[in-house]
């Protein structure tokens, strides 16, 4: 039975203390505290929601921006490609133009020489060719005709072979 009588006692004693609670309102003012937590715990749940959606935001313009900025990087690397595509294109012409003029200045500084190689050995066969015909003719005339006729015969010479 001593144990019966301790849980009657035990509440006997709750049922009291709810009374005295009761009468000094302390249950209003726990009410009142529970009701600012409810309230507190609202704006923190409000106020990580707002966060949330402004963080999502955030990420939508980042990745937004993040595509924008590798489209802008993908136009600046296909215009580089083709500027220097045409550059190349341009060098390659510019090469080939000045090995056109080269070549074409060369031969016809190749041509000159041979011209003038031409005429160098025109002019060394007509000198032989004059020191012969007088040789010969010094020999074979002699007097004053003869100086005529080698001078006569060494124009004539000169004037045919150049």
């Amino acid at each position: 039975m001593f144990g019966l009588q301790a849980e009657f006692w035990v509440a006997v004693a709750f049922v009291l203390l709810m009374a005295v609670f009761g009468w000094f309102g302390i249950h209003r003012t726990i009410l009142t505290a529970l009701d600012h937590r409810s309230v507190r715990i609202k704006q923190e749940l409000d106020d990580a929601r707002r966060l949330r959606d402004e963080a999502a935001a955030l990420l939508a313009d980042y990745k937004k921006r993040h595509a924008a900025a590798e489209r802008e990087a993908q136009d600046i690397i296909t215009s580089a490609k083709e500027e220097a595509e045409r550059i190349a294109a341009e060098a390659k012409t510019k090469m080939e133009d000045f090995v056109a003029r080269r070549t074409k200045s060369a031969e016809g500084k190749i041509a000159m020489a041979e011209a003038q190689a031409i005429a160098d050995v025109r002019a060394a066969a007509a000198e032989a060719a004059v020191n012969a015909a007088a040789s010969v003719l010094s020999q074979s005339v002699k007097g004053s005709v003869a100086d005529d006729l080698i001078a006569k015969g060494i124009g004539e010479v000169r004037s045919k072979l150049n």
